[in-house]
């Protein structure tokens, strides 16, 4: 596979709890543990968002940021793409991050929980996933380019990806 390279300056960094909005040419990022990022795009209009989501649900709970939760953060991403013009039949979502940081076994797998909540959400939602990197026990960084569609995975000790 030959080596990626992952830009080193990006228009927005997307920290815990927010949500990017981009087009084309634009590229964000994301530091990801247990969080996950939601790269959702529309190909075609070349629009796009990147979510840092760190908990799976408000469950009823007033949201100030609406990243911070898998179904508000989609919720919100849906509505904010459309309004830019992005054709939510045509929306496409990549994941990564959902990682077991502190390796623990037992019921709080925050990590896991995130991942499935992102999936549950985007399958109610006719959301088609056609990437993930999720899981295992080190945290991510990635990169979403949304002239490309591409999503730059970074790990500690392994070489970068894309998905």
């Amino acid at each position: 596979m030959p080596a990626v390279a992952v830009p080193t300056e990006v228009d927005e960094l997307v920290g815990m709890g927010q949500i990017a909005l981009l087009a084309a040419p634009k590229l964000s990022r994301a530091v990801l543990g247990s969080c996950v990022g939601i790269a959702l795009y529309d190909e075609r209009k070349r629009l796009g968002a990147l979510a840092h989501v760190v908990l799976p649900k408000a469950a009823g709970r007033e949201v100030p940021a609406p990243g911070k939760f898998a179904d508000t953060a989609i919720e919100w991403m849906l509505e904010a793409l459309a309004r830019q013009g992005a054709d939510r039949k045509r929306l496409l979502a990549k994941l990564a991050g959902g990682a077991n940081m502190f390796a623990a076994a037992g019921p709080f797998q925050i990590g896991k929980q995130n991942a499935d909540a992102v999936r549950g959400k985007l399958g109610e939602s006719g959301i088609r996933l056609v990437a993930e990197h999720l899981g295992g026990t080190q945290g991510r960084r990635v990169t979403f380019d949304v002239a490309t569609s591409a999503l730059m995975i970074e790990v500690v000790g392994q070489s970068p990806l894309v998905v």
